[in-house]
């Protein structure tokens, strides 16, 4: 079954029935095509309604269970490799294998992603605030940005980008400015304050208007995107004209300075990398290292007298990150514009010339140009193997241990590329193993990515804006809630759909039929609305009433969010059924004969004898 509307209502759908409106459809629509000509088989969420001993033969033989892209086939995992009565034990590694990925696209965002892209700017020679809302912003959610980009490429999943996208922006604009208000009560800078809350008030009305027309054509894709680059014009602007009303063009920052969340790496240096470790440990006079020991010291994710120090909850979490950052570290390249030597490590550097491209091209589309064989005899792989071990020869023998070459920076952007190529496979992975715990558990698409999904993207900004407040940067932190979300929800929602629309595609479908969707719309804009008004109001002020307030605000908001996906307060009577996943009552159907389905377009219900 294509990815129709009945195919997508079976993603979003729960186990039982086949409702009128599914709480977000996303369908591309074909010239010249009917939205619904696509297949009408059975929808994914049907398999727990079969015995246990049919399970394995749905899932292989409905097109709707197929998993586009990743290494990893979930559902046929779960299903079909584990017998039934192993389902919790399948369950728990599946969370665990969650909560892995998650720190895989931490690990990678902030130890690799972000410093590479800071050295990108550095030799840019962009400004602190150009660089912040461009390069360093997409550093920060680069995380949030795949996830909604590759959720968007497949409309079963169209739910999570935009849960994911709207409980993220709740959460950080709630949770995490009240938090820091707790914290540190200080004096929030106002005009940007005011800016970036008027931009992400426009953001979210426009993807209001979007979802209630129902559609996204390719002017409100690049609309998108457009507004994001007037958001950047705009803070250039504003920095241009302070710094001349000052009458000082390399003057500081001042307290109404554009302070994005990226300015937190100017506090402490940026992530690990293959230098970092042992950096107090660097004997006082200089020594020359041979090629071998300067690779197996950058290969060392563990500074050992820093481990002996620490407590044994961080050698855990620790002990985890480990086989991440070695892998990472074999694969990506780092360069840093603060060091001397720029991170130059010759031996691994040029091993980085044979690794990141076989990265690439093995995780692109999940390795399928990379197994792909040219005229069907030689594969693509083995070319690019050959190649980079040409030129990795000749970086080395033409390159010294002790001074970097010139060209060095382009390490920069080879490291940026594979650090991305590494998030994009996190996020597809991560995206269908979000899917396959709905259709075990029964839940939308929606209230997953309002959930698990934001909740994991937002915690590293959510403990790196607190660990600022508590430093004494209250007024930083507060800025990096809302500038750096504007990011996520204008390159998110329009890089998304405008990449679904190059595949020959004119038209994307959002059919928001669900409640669910306008609650989460509704709330995060009245957040917003809340703090555009209460904050001026305090004389830009805040304390820990303000943070008490908000706080309280995303408890009842979860709580309306989680009512409204399992429908607790629709009137239930004896005469009536609820349509699943649809939040609408119908007429209960009349019995119908074993194994026979309702037509779906004759009515919002079905029933399985």
């Amino acid at each position: 079954m294509g990815p129709g509307p009945t195919g997508l209502a079976g993603a979003l759908s729960l186990a039982g029935a086949l409702p009128a409106g599914p709480p977000l459809l996303l369908d591309t629509v074909p010239p010249g095509g009917d939205a619904l000509s696509h297949g009408r088989g059975l929808d994914c969420w049907e398999v727990r309604k079969h015995n246990s001993s049919e399970w394995c033969h749905f899932i292989w033989s409905n097109p709707d269970c197929r998993l586009d892209g990743g290494f990893l086939d979930y559902l046929n995992g779960v299903f079909c490799v584990f017998p039934p009565q192993l389902l919790p034990l399948a369950v728990t590694l599946y969370a665990l294998w969650l909560l892995y990925l998650f720190i895989i696209l931490s690990v990678t965002a902030e130890k690799f992603f972000c410093p590479n892209l800071s050295a990108i700017s550095t030799n840019l020679k962009l400004s602190h605030n150009v660089a912040g809302v461009t390069f360093l912003a997409f550093g920060n959610g680069a995380p949030d940005v795949f996830s909604a980009v590759v959720a968007f490429s497949d409309p079963r999943t169209a739910g999570l980008a935009i849960g994911a996208i709207f409980g993220a922006g709740v959460f950080v604009t709630t949770v995490v400015a009240g938090g820091i208000a707790l914290v540190k009560p200080f004096t929030a800078a106002s005009r940007p304050f005011l800016r970036d809350v008027i931009f992400y008030m426009a953001a979210v009305f426009l993807t209001f208007v979007v979802l209630y027309l129902g559609r996204i054509r390719l002017g409100e894709a690049l609309g998108y995107l457009g507004l994001y680059v007037f958001y950047v014009l705009t803070v250039v602007l504003c920095t241009c004209i302070h710094r001349r009303q000052r009458g000082d063009g390399l003057a500081p920052p001042g307290p109404w300075e554009p302070e994005m969340p990226t300015d937190v790496e100017e506090l402490e240096p940026s992530g690990t990398n293959s230098g970092d470790y042992g950096e107090e440990y660097r004997p006082l006079l200089p020594s020359r290292e041979t090629s071998l020991r300067i690779l197996t010291t950058a290969l060392s994710p563990l500074d050992y007298r820093k481990w002996r120090r620490k407590p044994w909850y961080w050698r855990l979490f620790k002990a985890f990150k480990v086989p991440v950052e070695l892998v990472l570290l074999l694969t990506v390249p780092v360069v840093d514009p603060d060091k001397d030597d720029l991170n130059w490590k010759r031996p691994l550097n040029c091993l980085h010339i044979l690794t990141s491209p076989l990265l690439c091209v093995l995780t692109l589309k999940s390795g399928a140009y990379g197994l792909y064989q040219i005229q069907g005899v030689f594969p693509v792989w083995g070319l690019v193997t050959l190649v980079a071990s040409v030129l990795a020869l000749i970086i080395f023998i033409t390159t010294s241990n002790e001074d970097p070459p010139k060209y060095h920076c382009v390490f920069a952007f080879l490291g940026f590329l594979a650090s991305a190529m590494w998030i994009n496979a996190a996020a597809t992975e991560l995206v269908n193993i979000l899917r396959t715990l709905g259709v075990i558990f029964q839940l939308s698409n929606t209230v997953l990515g309002l959930t698990l999904l934001a909740w994991g993207n937002s915690i590293g900004d959510t403990f790196s804006d607190l660990t600022m407040a508590r430093q004494g940067y209250p007024r930083m932190a507060f800025s990096a809630c809302f500038g750096g979300i504007i990011f996520n929800i204008l390159v998110g929602v329009g890089l998304g759909c405008l990449l679904q629309m190059t595949s020959s595609q004119p038209l994307v479908k959002l059919e928001p039929d669900s409640p669910l969707v306008w609650v989460l719309a509704g709330a995060l804009g009245l957040s917003l609305v809340f703090s555009f008004v209460t904050v001026p109001a305090q004389c830009f002020q805040l304390g820990k009433a303000y943070g008490i307030c908000l706080i309280a605000y995303y408890l009842a908001f979860l709580c309306v969010a989680l009512l409204t996906e399992f429908r607790i307060p629709a009137a239930f009577t004896e005469n009536n059924a609820p349509c699943a996943r649809s939040h609408w009552l119908c007429p209960r159907p009349a019995p119908a004969a074993a194994g026979t389905i309702r037509d779906t377009a004759s009515t919002s219900c079905h029933k399985q004898g």
